[in-house]
């Protein structure tokens, strides 16, 4: 699957769901834990982020076992095929970014 290069809030978002289906605020705690405290996302940008993932089917909406209010978000096949792709060509980007630095430190 061909995609644009995520933001970083969606990258951590989408990385936030890759161990575990979580509700909104079990995604704004793991994602300030993975980004080392550099990302707090606000209620109203997480939930515009998860909608539009919604939208392009990176990740689903599950039904919890109580029917409670509180919505639970899993990653879906394609979300995880994304989250992959990015991490290669962040990966690609790191390497490629190493080899030109160091040739200048020398």
């Amino acid at each position: 699957m061909k995609s644009n290069p995520l933001t970083e809030t969606t990258f951590y978002i989408l990385l936030a769901l890759a161990s575990e289906p979580l509700h909104g605020y079990g995604i704004i705690k793991k994602v300030e834990i993975l980004s080392d405290q550099s990302i707090v996302l606000a209620a109203g940008t997480l939930y515009g982020a998860l909608d539009n993932l919604k939208k392009s089917k990176l990740i689903e909406q599950m039904s919890t076992e109580d029917n409670s209010r509180r919505k639970v978000y899993c990653l879906t096949k394609d979300g995880k095929e994304v989250l992959k792709n990015d991490y290669m060509r962040i990966k690609k980007l790191c390497f490629v970014a190493k080899n030109i630095l160091e040739k200048e430190d020398n």
